[in-house]
Protein backbone atom coordinates (compact mmCIF):
# COMPACT_ATOMS: atom_id res chain seq x y z
CA UNK A 1 0.00 0.00 0.00
CA UNK A 2 1.58 3.22 -1.14
CA UNK A 3 1.19 5.78 1.52
CA UNK A 4 2.99 8.61 0.27
CA UNK A 5 1.37 11.76 -1.73
CA UNK A 6 2.77 14.11 -3.92
CA UNK A 7 1.22 17.01 -2.22
CA UNK A 8 -1.53 17.89 0.65
CA UNK A 9 -4.21 18.30 -1.51
CA UNK A 10 -3.80 15.07 -3.01
CA UNK A 11 -3.33 13.68 0.50
CA UNK A 12 -7.12 15.18 1.60
CA UNK A 13 -9.02 13.72 -2.04
CA UNK A 14 -11.72 12.20 -1.33
CA UNK A 15 -11.97 11.88 3.03
CA UNK A 16 -12.98 15.59 3.37
CA UNK A 17 -16.57 16.79 3.67
CA UNK A 18 -18.92 19.66 5.31
CA UNK A 19 -19.55 19.03 8.50
CA UNK A 20 -16.49 16.43 9.17
CA UNK A 21 -14.30 16.77 12.74
CA UNK A 22 -10.29 17.18 12.25
CA UNK A 23 -8.10 16.91 15.07
CA UNK A 24 -5.07 18.96 14.15
CA UNK A 25 -1.53 18.65 15.61
CA UNK A 26 0.47 21.08 17.73
CA UNK A 27 1.20 23.23 20.92
CA UNK A 28 0.55 26.94 19.87
CA UNK A 29 2.17 27.23 16.31
CA UNK A 30 4.74 24.73 17.04
CA UNK A 31 4.27 20.85 15.54
CA UNK A 32 1.37 21.98 13.62
CA UNK A 33 0.58 20.61 10.07
CA UNK A 34 1.23 23.70 7.77
CA UNK A 35 0.96 22.34 4.62
CA UNK A 36 -2.19 20.07 5.33
CA UNK A 37 -4.19 23.29 7.00
CA UNK A 38 -3.68 25.30 4.10
CA UNK A 39 -4.96 22.12 1.99
CA UNK A 40 -7.74 22.18 4.05
CA UNK A 41 -8.79 25.85 3.81
CA UNK A 42 -8.26 25.35 -0.62
CA UNK A 43 -10.91 22.63 0.02
CA UNK A 44 -13.41 25.07 0.96
CA UNK A 45 -15.22 22.44 3.29
CA UNK A 46 -17.36 23.89 5.95
CA UNK A 47 -18.65 23.69 9.16
CA UNK A 48 -15.59 21.74 10.80
CA UNK A 49 -15.52 20.65 13.97
CA UNK A 50 -12.02 21.48 15.17
CA UNK A 51 -10.09 19.47 17.88
CA UNK A 52 -6.78 21.35 18.29
CA UNK A 53 -5.05 22.29 21.43
CA UNK A 54 -5.30 26.29 20.60
CA UNK A 55 -6.73 27.86 17.58
CA UNK A 56 -3.45 29.33 15.87
CA UNK A 57 -2.82 32.94 15.23
CA UNK A 58 -4.77 35.53 13.30
CA UNK A 59 -3.00 34.63 10.02
CA UNK A 60 -1.68 31.42 10.67
CA UNK A 61 -2.79 28.25 11.82
CA UNK A 62 -5.81 27.08 12.51
CA UNK A 63 -6.22 30.54 12.40
CA UNK A 64 -6.86 30.52 8.23
CA UNK A 65 -10.24 28.57 8.71
CA UNK A 66 -11.13 30.79 11.00
CA UNK A 67 -10.75 33.54 8.88
CA UNK A 68 -12.95 32.21 6.07
CA UNK A 69 -15.48 30.83 8.27
CA UNK A 70 -14.91 27.51 7.69
CA UNK A 71 -14.59 26.25 11.18
CA UNK A 72 -18.14 25.67 13.34
CA UNK A 73 -16.90 24.28 16.92
CA UNK A 74 -13.52 24.07 18.81
CA UNK A 75 -13.03 21.78 20.76
CA UNK A 76 -9.91 23.35 22.58
CA UNK A 77 -7.23 24.18 26.01
CA UNK A 78 -6.13 27.49 24.71
CA UNK A 79 -7.33 30.37 22.11
CA UNK A 80 -6.20 33.28 23.70
CA UNK A 81 -3.67 34.55 20.64
CA UNK A 82 -6.59 34.80 18.27
CA UNK A 83 -8.31 38.05 18.01
CA UNK A 84 -10.84 36.51 15.32
CA UNK A 85 -11.40 33.55 17.14
CA UNK A 86 -12.82 35.89 20.41
CA UNK A 87 -14.57 37.80 18.60
CA UNK A 88 -16.48 35.21 16.54
CA UNK A 89 -16.98 33.05 20.05
CA UNK A 90 -18.51 36.73 21.54
CA UNK A 91 -20.78 37.38 18.83
CA UNK A 92 -22.10 34.22 19.21
CA UNK A 93 -20.72 32.67 15.18
CA UNK A 94 -18.29 29.76 16.64
CA UNK A 95 -19.16 27.23 19.13
CA UNK A 96 -16.27 26.78 21.69
CA UNK A 97 -16.09 23.17 23.91
CA UNK A 98 -13.05 24.36 26.33
CA UNK A 99 -11.22 21.74 28.38
CA UNK A 100 -8.11 22.08 30.95
CA UNK A 101 -5.42 20.77 28.94
CA UNK A 102 -4.90 17.93 30.54
CA UNK A 103 -7.68 16.69 30.23
CA UNK A 104 -8.19 17.49 26.70
CA UNK A 105 -4.68 15.48 25.80
CA UNK A 106 -5.98 12.49 28.09
CA UNK A 107 -9.62 12.60 26.17
CA UNK A 108 -7.89 12.05 22.74
CA UNK A 109 -5.84 9.43 23.79
CA UNK A 110 -8.81 7.89 25.48
CA UNK A 111 -10.79 8.15 21.94
CA UNK A 112 -7.50 6.81 20.64
CA UNK A 113 -7.27 3.51 22.79
CA UNK A 114 -10.50 2.69 22.21
CA UNK A 115 -11.68 3.96 26.06
CA UNK A 116 -15.58 6.07 26.05
CA UNK A 117 -15.06 7.76 28.86
CA UNK A 118 -12.65 8.29 32.17
CA UNK A 119 -13.27 9.91 35.46
CA UNK A 120 -10.42 13.24 36.76
CA UNK A 121 -10.75 15.65 39.49
CA UNK A 122 -9.74 18.16 37.08
CA UNK A 123 -12.70 20.98 37.22
CA UNK A 124 -14.86 19.47 39.88
CA UNK A 125 -16.25 22.43 41.63
CA UNK A 126 -16.12 24.65 38.81
CA UNK A 127 -17.86 25.81 35.31
CA UNK A 128 -16.07 22.78 33.51
CA UNK A 129 -18.10 20.46 35.65
CA UNK A 130 -21.90 21.26 35.22
CA UNK A 131 -23.57 18.79 33.32
CA UNK A 132 -21.13 16.13 33.58
CA UNK A 133 -21.25 12.78 35.61
CA UNK A 134 -19.93 12.67 39.40
CA UNK A 135 -18.60 9.91 41.18
CA UNK A 136 -16.56 9.16 44.55
CA UNK A 137 -13.74 7.26 44.71
CA UNK A 138 -12.56 6.86 48.12
CA UNK A 139 -13.95 10.03 49.49
CA UNK A 140 -12.74 12.24 46.90
CA UNK A 141 -15.25 13.87 43.79
CA UNK A 142 -14.21 13.17 40.17
CA UNK A 143 -16.40 14.07 37.04
CA UNK A 144 -16.30 11.64 33.74
CA UNK A 145 -14.79 13.26 30.78
CA UNK A 146 -15.72 11.31 27.11
CA UNK A 147 -13.15 10.23 24.74
CA UNK A 148 -12.38 12.05 21.61
CA UNK A 149 -12.32 11.14 18.10
CA UNK A 150 -12.02 12.69 14.99
CA UNK A 151 -12.91 11.66 10.64
CA UNK A 152 -9.62 12.86 9.84
CA UNK A 153 -6.12 13.90 11.86
CA UNK A 154 -3.83 15.80 10.87
CA UNK A 155 -0.42 15.47 12.14
CA UNK A 156 2.98 16.86 11.91
CA UNK A 157 6.57 14.93 12.33
CA UNK A 158 10.25 15.71 12.08
CA UNK A 159 11.11 12.39 10.10
CA UNK A 160 9.12 9.34 8.67
CA UNK A 161 9.11 6.11 6.57
CA UNK A 162 7.34 5.34 3.82
CA UNK A 163 5.37 3.07 5.48
CA UNK A 164 4.15 5.87 7.90
CA UNK A 165 6.32 5.19 11.07
CA UNK A 166 6.60 8.61 12.60
CA UNK A 167 9.48 10.30 15.08
CA UNK A 168 8.48 14.24 16.77
CA UNK A 169 10.90 16.41 18.11
CA UNK A 170 10.95 18.29 20.72
CA UNK A 171 8.02 20.52 21.50
CA UNK A 172 6.34 19.39 18.53
CA UNK A 173 6.05 16.00 20.33
CA UNK A 174 2.91 17.19 21.92
CA UNK A 175 -0.48 16.97 20.82
CA UNK A 176 0.41 14.85 17.79
CA UNK A 177 1.32 11.27 18.57
CA UNK A 178 -2.25 10.87 20.51
CA UNK A 179 -4.10 12.65 17.73
CA UNK A 180 -2.35 10.38 15.08
CA UNK A 181 -3.94 7.24 17.65
CA UNK A 182 -7.86 8.95 17.36
CA UNK A 183 -8.57 9.85 13.97
CA UNK A 184 -10.63 7.59 11.42
CA UNK A 185 -7.90 8.44 8.95
CA UNK A 186 -4.17 10.29 9.78
CA UNK A 187 -2.36 11.91 7.05
CA UNK A 188 1.03 12.85 8.53
CA UNK A 189 3.08 16.06 7.31
CA UNK A 190 6.55 14.64 7.52
CA UNK A 191 10.20 16.75 7.01
CA UNK A 192 12.43 13.85 6.06
CA UNK A 193 11.07 10.53 4.47
CA UNK A 194 13.08 7.77 4.75
CA UNK A 195 12.65 4.38 3.89
CA UNK A 196 11.53 1.04 6.09
CA UNK A 197 14.07 0.25 8.27
CA UNK A 198 16.17 3.58 8.42
CA UNK A 199 14.60 4.40 11.41
CA UNK A 200 15.46 2.88 14.43
CA UNK A 201 12.73 1.25 15.73
CA UNK A 202 13.11 1.85 19.53
CA UNK A 203 12.89 5.65 19.07
CA UNK A 204 9.31 5.72 17.15
CA UNK A 205 6.72 7.27 18.56
CA UNK A 206 3.75 6.53 16.03
CA UNK A 207 3.89 3.51 14.19
CA UNK A 208 2.71 3.36 10.90
CA UNK A 209 -0.01 1.11 11.39
CA UNK A 210 -2.07 4.21 12.49
CA UNK A 211 -0.71 6.50 9.88
CA UNK A 212 -2.90 6.26 6.13
CA UNK A 213 -0.87 8.86 3.60
CA UNK A 214 1.70 10.94 4.02
CA UNK A 215 3.76 13.75 2.70
CA UNK A 216 6.70 15.93 2.57
CA UNK A 217 6.72 18.97 3.79
CA UNK A 218 7.91 22.20 1.82
CA UNK A 219 8.03 25.77 2.57
CA UNK A 220 7.30 26.16 6.05
CA UNK A 221 7.19 28.64 8.03
CA UNK A 222 7.83 27.79 11.48
CA UNK A 223 6.84 30.54 12.99
CA UNK A 224 7.46 31.56 16.86
CA UNK A 225 4.12 32.64 18.69
CA UNK A 226 5.73 34.78 21.10
CA UNK A 227 9.41 35.92 20.71
CA UNK A 228 10.84 36.78 23.47
CA UNK A 229 14.46 38.19 24.09
CA UNK A 230 17.14 39.78 25.97
CA UNK A 231 19.72 42.55 24.87
CA UNK A 232 22.70 40.90 23.92
CA UNK A 233 25.65 41.54 27.32
CA UNK A 234 28.71 43.27 25.95
CA UNK A 235 32.27 42.51 26.86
Amino acid sequence: MNKLYTDAEAALEGILFDGMTIMAGGFGLCGIPENLIAALKKSGIKDITAISNNAGVDDFGLGLLLQTRQIKKMISSYVGENKEFERQYLAKELDLEFNPQGTLAERIRAGGAGIPGFYTKTGVGTLIAEGKEHKDFNGETYIMETGLKADVSLVKAWKGDTEGNLIYRKTARNFNPMMATAGTITVAEVEEIVEPGELDADNIHTPGIFVQRLIKSHGLEKRIEQLTTRPRQEG
